[in-house]
């Protein structure tokens, strides 16, 4: 059978420097997926950009043949014009990139950017290509598919964005599809509905698909063929079942251990001390004023957080778990004292075991400058956390310049010994940002916040943007500085394996709502609420034979209204939190 993409002997390099992708081979069949898998840096994004000679202006490609036997017969991907290719892109070749964020304009409409692709390559008309357009967004489950033609991109959640980019690549129904990375940073519900959709859609076009992931679990629902790359080389290739089932290559294997996952037996842990509490939130909520869409439509109030009641004791890691939306970042946000709760809610911080408790939600400034130094954050995206233009050394010692601690020395040398306890060299200090990778930028980001010695870290998704096995290295690190320091964290999570891993007592939320809270040894064997059965059966494994439920997945991820009776809630009818058994709470109707 002939393959759709042969890419023969790929070698790509930048400038005069060493390949950065060397000898790669694969053959892509029709209608199969082919993933390509490795860590940040193994050269899987400049292979797929290689092919669709989408590369940098310094990188050639040095070696090698990419052959396409599509639509428009054999085609010698290396060798064609430029003008040609451009007619391959888009049409016979789409591509999803990693962040749709940065990938799509944020000064044009959505619908505009998707019927671009049908303007260029089909020629159709405006009222035609709208048209089709509405149909691929109905298709890829936007609910309101005129809403979504109309919107700009930052008007959408990271899940509709993504969907948006799915609809532009698939909109002209291509032979090949490259799929970077198109679910990294998404929840695991909308994680496991997107990939559902891509292979929906893979079956009712018949095209080919070349997945680009980290992620084991994501290639064993995915794909039927895996390359496993490192450095720029392929370590391992072959179909997926038998590579998955038996790793050959120890780097596959490194791969494979690295993998978070819930495990297959609780850990039956010890009640969390109640009798020192270093944070705690009382019912807290907080409610969001939005301007109608017109002069003559009503404000629309969105409830951000109701009634959050939390209990963090000292030295212990309390974990909130849900998806974009569904508060969870706005609780951590009100516990550091950034938004005020609304009238009714209160936040309490203790520095130290006897001290009186500090209430945030009423701080003056000075109340606030001292409780900062005892309260850091660790943000989601250590690209964004980091200034460009400052050099390491300054960013270390900012947060000790603005609180008048030590001279010059003092502070450099602290940010020396900062940098050794995140496992990372004293000479980088003069570095800039960009000369790291993102696994060394997270932890930049906790040396930034160990800086002023806090006794509570807020970690806002501190790992989802990172490679399993990076991952794996900041998770070990958050939890020997915090055996090592005393330190207490407010964790924030869409990934329950990461949270199984780490947290002592986890808190589900969704539309702003606690709808389930128990220790992780109850809640991940136990589950009483669909959400949180959801969230279990959207977690990927790296184990082909048990393939994500997405019929648990859309229940429970769907509106409170298809759940079962006990569990329905609208915004006039809430049902308590309710304690099932000693430790486990459930929002539920008695």
């Amino acid at each position: 059978m002939t393959p759709l993409l042969s890419v023969r002997d790929l070698t790509i390099g930048f400038g005069k420097g060493p390949d950065v992708v060397r000898n790669v081979s694969f053959d892509v069949m029709p209608g199969q997926t082919l993933a390509l898998v490795g860590e940040s840096g193994s050269g899987k994004t400049v292979t797929c950009r290689g092919i669709l000679r989408i590369l940098p202006k310094v990188a050639q490609i040095r070696s090698g043949r990419i052959m396409l036997y599509g639509r428009s017969g054999e085609v010698d991907l290396t060798a064609i014009s430029e003008r040609r290719m451009r007619d391959v892109r888009g049409d016979a070749v789409s591509m999803i990139f990693q962040e749709p964020m940065r990938s799509l304009s944020p000064l044009h409409k959505i619908g505009n950017q998707v019927s671009e692709v049908l303007w260029l390559h089909k020629g159709a008309s405006e009222r035609e290509a709208k048209r089709l357009v509405l149909e691929k967004f109905e298709r890829v489950g936007f609910p309101d598919p005129e809403r979504a033609y109309g919107s700009y991109p930052f008007e959408l959640s990271g899940g509709m964005r993504q969907r948006a980019m799915i609809a532009m690549a698939m909109v002209s129904q291509p032979d090949l599809l490259i799929a970077d990375e198109p679910t990294t940073a998404l929840d695991v519900t909308t994680q496991a509905q997107v990939l559902g959709l891509m292979k929906e859609l893979q079956k009712d076009t018949g095209m080919a698909m070349v997945l680009v992931t980290h992620d084991l679990g994501v290639v064993a629902n995915m794909a039927e063929q895996v390359v496993v790359m490192n450095k720029g080389r392929v370590m391992e290739a072959g179909p997926a079942e038998p590579l998955l089932n038996a790793p050959a290559h120890p780097y596959t294997q490194q791969l494979f251990e690295a993998a978070p996952s819930i495990p297959a037996q609780p850990h039956l842990a010890p009640a969390l001390p109640e009798d020192d509490l270093i944070l705690q939130l009382r019912n807290v909520s907080k409610t969001y004023r939005m301007r109608g869409k017109s002069a003559w439509k009503p404000d629309v109030l969105i409830h951000a957080c109701r009634g959050v009641d939390l209990n963090l004791p000292r030295g212990k890691t309390l974990a909130i778990v849900g998806e974009s939306g569904s508060g969870k970042t706005t609780a951590a946000r009100i516990a550091l004292g950034a938004e005020p709760p609304d009238a009714g809610g209160e936040v309490l911080f203790r520095a130290t075991p006897d001290s009186d408790p500090i209430a945030v939600h009423k701080m003056d400034r000075a109340a606030r400058t001292a409780f900062q130094k005892q309260a850091q954050m660790v943000f989601q995206d250590p690209y964004s956390s980091l200034s460009p233009r400052m050099r390491i050394l300054g960013a270390l010692t900012e947060p000790l310049d603005i609180h008048n601690i030590g001279t010059r020395s003092e502070r450099r040398d602290l940010a020396a010994r900062r940098l050794k306890a995140v496992g990372m060299n004293p000479d980088m200090l003069q570095r800039y940002p960009h000369a790291f990778s993102g696994g060394q930028r997270q932890r930049l980001s906790i040396a930034r916040a160990l800086m002023l010695e806090p006794a509570l870290l807020v970690c806002d998704e501190p790992t989802s943007a990172l490679d399993v096995s990076v991952q794996e290295q900041i998770l070990t690190l958050l939890e020997e500085i915090r055996d090592r320091m005393n330190l207490s964290y407010l964790f924030i999570s869409h990934d329950l394996a990461v949270v199984a891993r780490i947290a002592d007592e986890v808190a589900v939320m969704r539309q702003g709502l606690v709808v389930e809270q128990a220790p992780p040894d109850t809640l991940f064997y136990n589950p009483k609420h669909p959400y949180t059965k959801a969230l279990i059966a959207a977690q990927p494994t790296p184990d082909i034979n048990r393939p994500i439920d997405l019929k648990l997945v859309a229940q429970g991820a769907g509106s409170p209204d298809s759940w079962p009776e006990a569990f329905r809630f609208s915004n006039t009818v809430i049902p308590s939190l309710m304690q099932l058994e000693p430790g486990h709470k459930v929002r539920c109707h008695v």
